[in-house]
């Protein structure tokens, strides 16, 4: 998560414009995203009559810029929009939206200008999958930007000199209360077994955070002639990448394999504990993890909500979790592998926002 003690500047090299913001982390609340606010301030003699533009766009990039293979470019928008903010269309009070845009323009001078956006509800949150020790170039990831530049129409070729861009993030916290208690049974019927063998799992919560242990119980009633053994639990990563096809991946990030054996006419039940943290899976190519702004520490990517009724709309990546129980049911003649899954989600807790204001307001007493 980037602070919110500080507000963010960056100035194009020619330092015709520059961008100023006060978040660079946008929450989807599922029902709403946080709009995309902050202020661009110009000079008029370095822009020497030219018109300035910000925009903002999420793109799915793979592979270094400008790359292609066989016509199918590496990067792909999946939102793109475009404003003018100089010279201005609208009064500024109806572009400043925030306390901060307000202080920032206040504390900038006649030459800011607010500039103001909302995301639709069908895209995704940033994500990255993991590259591999030896992989180069970028990685493939959904990206957000912030762009402003200057030109004579917003067609025009971006000059580098002349334009600033700063990436932002679009992430999603825990749900608040929520009071599904995940719960899975299955029963087993085999062949030459007058009864079944009956497989429950539960967990004590839909949500848990990273870092947090994940903790599964297991009741195994085996009335069958087989004899279970080489029993294993995990949790597994399901990265959904939507883009000109649906590529499904599942990765497994935490697994406990046991010596525990349920013979004919028996019962188990047992608690087990796993932890999917990022660093017991360092350099395993192609997991999905959190977008992270420049060197920023992340984690495993946290559980995709989206919306049912966009779900089909949605493209990028889409990240969830399972926890598969697995085991060998043996019998004299033959042996089979009987499983059952149940799904939660991984995610981060939603940090106190009355903190947050607070700090962001201070900071602009102090330095931008």
């Amino acid at each position: 998560m980037s602070p919110r003690n500080v507000v963010f500047k960056k100035v194009s090299r020619d330092k015709s414009v520059a961008v100023y913001m006060a978040n660079r982390d946008f929450v989807d609340h599922c029902d709403f995203v946080d709009p995309v606010d902050g202020v661009i301030v110009i000079d008029p003699l370095q822009l020497k009559g030219k018109k300035v533009y910000v925009m903002l766009s999420c793109a799915f990039r793979y592979g270094r810029p400008g790359e292609d293979v066989m016509g199918v470019a590496f990067h792909r928008d999946l939102f793109l929009v475009t404003r003018q903010v100089y010279p201005e269309l609208q009064d500024k009070e109806k572009l400043t939206h925030t306390k901060i845009q307000h202080k920032l323009l206040r504390k900038l001078g006649d030459n800011a200008f607010p500039f103001f956006f909302e995301f639709p509800d069908n895209l995704p949150c940033s994500v990255a999958l993991q590259p591999g020790p030896s992989d180069v170039g970028k990685k493939c990831a959904v990206e957000f930007e912030v762009k402003a530049f200057c030109g004579e129409n917003q067609d025009d070729k971006i000059d580098k000199q002349s334009s600033v861009s700063l990436s932002i993030r679009k992430i999603q916290y825990s749900p608040e209360n929520s009071q599904l208690v995940p719960a899975a049974e299955t029963t087993f019927e085999f062949l030459m077994s007058e009864k079944p063998l009956t497989v429950k799992m539960s967990m004590p919560k839909e949500t848990f955070y990273h870092g947090e242990p994940v903790r599964v119980n297991v009741e195994i009633t085996n009335s069958s002639s087989r004899n279970i053994r080489d029993i294993s639990v995990s949790v597994e990563q399901v990265t959904n990448i939507v883009l000109y096809s649906n590529d499904k991946y599942v990765k497994s990030v935490a697994k406990e394999e046991t010596n525990d054996c349920v013979p004919s006419g028996t019962s188990l039940k047992k608690e087990y504990v796993l932890y999917p943290l990022l660093a017991l899976n360092k350099d395993r190519r192609g997991l999905a993890l959190d977008g992270r702004l420049k060197h920023e520490d992340t984690n495993l990517a946290s559980s995709s909500i989206v919306k049912q009724e966009v779900l089909k709309e949605v493209q990028g990546i889409l990240v969830s979790y399972k926890v598969m129980l697995r085991m060998i049911a043996a019998g004299t003649l033959a042996s089979s592998e009987v499983s059952l899954e149940l799904p939660f989600r991984l995610m981060n807790p939603k940090p106190d926002p009355v903190s947050w204001v607070t700090w962001s307001l201070r900071s602009l007493n102090e330095s931008t």
